[in-house]
């Protein structure tokens, strides 16, 4: 059989499954299929393209999906070493929030990931700046601009000053997906070192009693403290929810050496702690 021939066969064997009664093509999946684009961000040279599951920043805890394009030709960059720092201007002084490192996705050619987990956000969620300082190829790039944070309906973060006189920081990272059953709680606990440092603490313990107000309060069985975990640098426990609904998560926060910095027992006449989380699904 002549060339010309056996071409056009391999094709359509290569492009075409061969147990598919439609004869469906392959197509490859996009590394952001499923991801929204969130904003652009670009220089000269580059756009920084950053990513969530909402298209959207959001006070609390935030994955975020981070690629690199190269104006010129519009490909993207595999290798490069990338970190950034948020900035909420509050007109007098100017704080950051916790944020992680950001390091390549595995498995994928172009995709860089990292959380970060804001605290708080302006009127009409203005205020915050993103800037992003990343090398390729051995030269240093730059590139900032102004973001939108939306501020969430219930309270997934928030901030506290303890007994120690240190200010901290709680957010809610899991579970994104509440169900009726024992989910896995984790939450990221911070302390504001500097208005630009917010290391994550370690080995404390964070007790946990969820209530839900408009059913008498009433908790759930099951249920376990949170603990520090080193692989993550995140605190792990059981939460139990019995029924869909608003849940009030309500916390204590215990030092290495066990002592209260922060939050009450719920009793008949106390109903919620001051320091809590509150999550509805």
């Amino acid at each position: 059989m002549k060339l010309k021939y056996i071409l056009p066969i391999l094709l359509i064997t290569l492009f075409t499954s061969c147990d598919s009664d439609d004869n469906e093509i392959v197509v490859p999946i996009s590394e952001t299929e499923n991801l929204l684009k969130v904003q652009e961000l670009s220089n000269t040279d580059h756009t920084v393209e950053v990513y969530t599951k909402s298209g959207t920043f959001y006070t609390g805890y935030n994955d975020v999906t981070i690629r690199i394009k190269n104006n010129v030709d519009d490909t993207y960059f595999e290798t490069y070493t990338i970190d950034w720092m948020p900035i909420m201007d509050m007109g007098t002084m100017n704080h950051s929030c916790p944020k992680s490192s950001i390091s390549k996705v595995t498995g994928q050619s172009t995709l860089y990931n990292g959380n970060l987990i804001y605290q708080m956000t302006g009127m009409d969620g203005l205020g915050w700046s993103l800037k992003f300082m990343y090398t390729i190829d051995e030269v240093d790039y730059m590139v900032e601009d102004d973001i939108t944070v939306s501020q969430s309906s219930r309270q997934n973060v928030t901030t506290f000053t303890g007994s120690d006189s240190v200010k901290y920081i709680a957010a809610i990272i899991e579970p994104t997906s509440p169900e009726i059953a024992i989910n896995n709680l984790k939450i990221g606990l911070y302390k504001m070192e500097s208005m630009m440092m917010f290391p994550s603490v370690a080995d404390y313990t964070i007790a946990l009693d969820p209530r839900m107000p408009s059913m008498g309060n009433h908790s759930s069985p099951n249920n376990t403290d949170l603990t520090y975990n080193v692989l993550d640098n995140m605190y792990h426990g059981n939460l139990s929810l019995t029924m869909t609904g608003y849940w009030v998560l309500n916390l204590k926060l215990m030092n290495a050496d066990g002592t209260l910095l922060k939050g009450e027992d719920v009793t008949t006449t106390n109903l919620q702690s001051s320091l809590y989380l509150e999550l509805e699904f």
